[in-house]
């Protein structure tokens, strides 16, 4: 009798104390970073077709020219696990999605051995010896062929059918089913997954197709706290996200509140409106993120077939395609064709500087090797990264005849950043700036000075802002 009640009350300690170190783990994992995350994502440059010897290229250059500044996440979008049908001579994919992905016994994903044959552990050493951090995209769920294949789940009884919601499926991408967050096994499933990428050494995550499905997110949340490794965990896709379910959000790092945005006036516009609407929301270690940078070189997997003009919309593509004018043309991942970023230098720095004041995750896009030197400059600029990495989110402050005024107080201190935004985009505008606009009670008592043009500034001054245009001050 005294054996059995030692061994109810052993046990009993133990589950306390796992309970325990569970908590605590996840308390560390919201410590990781208390500014926002900077880095690189793949998704803009490569799709979900990035290859090993592209990964090495820009772990490499991420090193050399970024790193210095404070860019340390190299993030490998989705797509790493996929088979890709490829075109004859060439790492160009044939498929949107892989109609194949290669996974374990477990049903866990693989690395893909068509674009990364030597796996994703080789990588993340690469980028840990050279002082970066790696970064991976998954998907919610559980791949359709471990279902298919009724793969066990891993250190249980249970297998992939029996945890699997074979009614959700994601929108855009059908390589996964959901998981059935009430289902035995469902939570070890997760659990297994992020298990196997802190093996592989994976210090972030990007989760796909989750925003809509909370309890999926405390599923993640659940199994990044167990798994013994310091993980940030970033939220995807944005669009329509629900404020009322923030309380959720916040158990993660990042929390993505737009649709996909690229280089047209569409992402600033969104960019806009989700600041408006999420303004004040961040908190420690937690940060709204509003996408990639889509600077430099983009769609590089995605070449421009000779008999397309490449203005062409995918509506009109696609009716092409059924009038039998084009054959052997897939619309892949992203938007467009293979091109330099077709932002005007006005839209560039309007949409930097908004980056900067609205403390979003400054994650570059573009291909960083062949980066444009005005890009570049405006990626490393130490003003713009110190206003980013100040960790506040401005707030709109003047807002009349499309101009806006957004400031960005400095923590602690009687400093900050205001950007005076100019939202017509066909008309510059000459305006007088005085305190008023400035959110400033008295400009005699601080300094100004203009980053953009690097000098000083006073207030009374006229000055006129390009369509599209910024004017991006310093006050101390």
């Amino acid at each position: 009798m005294k054996k059995t009640i030692q061994y109810y009350l052993i046990a009993f300690v133990l589950l306390l104390s796992s309970l325990g170190t569970e908590k605590l783990n996840a308390q560390n994992n919201k410590e990781i970073i208390s500014k926002p995350p900077m880095g690189y994502n793949s998704y803009d440059s490569y799709g979900v077709y990035l290859h090993e010897d592209a990964a090495i290229r820009n772990i490499d250059e991420l090193a050399r020219r970024y790193k210095q500044y404070g860019y340390e996440y190299f993030v490998i979008d989705a797509g790493w696990f996929g088979e890709f049908k490829l075109r004859s001579g060439t790492m160009y994919p044939m498929e949107k999605h892989a109609a194949d992905v290669r996974i374990n016994e477990y049903g866990l994903l693989q690395p893909s051995k068509t674009y990364f044959p030597n796996g994703l552990k080789v990588l993340a050493d690469r980028c840990h010896a050279k002082g970066l951090k790696f970064g991976v995209h998954i998907m919610r769920g559980i791949p359709r062929k471990a279902v298919q294949l009724n793969t066990k789940v891993q250190g249980t009884n249970y297998t992939a059918r029996q945890i699997a919601d074979t009614t959700s499926i994601c929108s855009w991408n059908s390589q996964n089913y959901g998981v059935d967050m009430t289902k035995p096994g469902a939570q070890e499933f997760y659990n297994s997954l992020i298990n196997q990428l802190a093996a592989w050494g994976v210090d972030f995550i990007k989760a796909d197709d989750i925003v809509p499905f909370p309890k999926e997110v405390e599923a993640v949340v659940k199994a990044v706290a167990q798994c013994g490794r310091p993980i940030v965990l970033s939220l995807s896709p944005g669009g329509k996200v629900d404020p009322n379910a923030i309380g959720t959000f916040k158990k993660a790092n990042m929390l993505r509140v737009t649709h996909d945005i690229w280089d047209d006036q569409i992402g600033i516009d969104r960019c806009f409106d989700a600041w408006r609407k999420w303004q004040g929301k961040e908190s420690a270690s937690f940060y709204i993120d509003m996408d990639m940078i889509p600077f430099g070189e983009l769609q590089m997997m995605s070449p421009k077939p000779e008999n397309l003009k490449g203005t062409e919309t995918k509506n009109e593509i696609n009716k092409m395609k059924k009038q039998g004018l084009l054959s052997n043309i897939e619309l892949l991942c992203g938007k467009g064709w293979h091109r330099q970023s077709e932002f005007s230098k006005e839209q560039q720095l309007t949409f930097i500087t908004m980056r900067a004041l609205a403390a979003s995750p400054l994650m570059i896009g573009g291909d960083l090797v062949s980066m444009d030197e005005l890009s570049y400059k405006l990626l490393i600029n130490k003003e713009m990264i110190a206003c980013n990495q100040n960790g506040v989110m401005g707030s709109l402050i003047y807002d009349k005849d499309k101009i806006e005024c957004w400031k960005t107080p400095k923590a602690g201190t009687q400093q900050g950043w205001i950007g005076i935004f100019n939202r017509d985009v066909n008309i510059s505008r000459k305006i007088k700036i005085e305190s008023e606009m400035l959110g400033l009670k008295n400009t005699d008592n601080y300094k100004l000075f203009n980053i953009w043009e690097n000098t000083t500034f006073k207030t009374g001054s006229q000055v006129e802002i390009p369509a599209n245009g910024v004017l991006f001050l310093k006050y101390y």
